[in-house]
């Protein structure tokens, strides 16, 4: 698949890999700017002035550490994307 079928896959909740990352075990995944404002009960612009979150995409690591995730080139010319369920 390749990477804007991976992308819509990614906004409809799933999460996807590239066959030729690699690390094992790795995925990106979406995180929705109420999910981290419900989850750090901050953010949900009540207050003046108080930020609000957008969403993102996040990728779970080889090392097992979860980080913000921009694609290179690469990522987004590739055709080996995945469906990791």
């Amino acid at each position: 698949m390749n990477f804007g079928q991976a992308i819509e896959a990614v906004k409809a909740g799933k999460s996807a890999a590239r066959k030729g990352w690699n690390g094992k075990g790795m995925f990106i995944y979406l995180v929705k700017g109420n999910d981290l404002s419900s989850g750090l009960k901050y953010g949900f612009g009540e207050y003046e002035g108080e930020p609000t979150f957008t969403s993102a995409i996040f990728i779970k690591t080889a090392q097992n550490t979860i980080s913000p995730w921009q694609p290179s080139n690469g990522d987004m010319l590739a055709e080996d994307w995945v469906v990791v369920e």
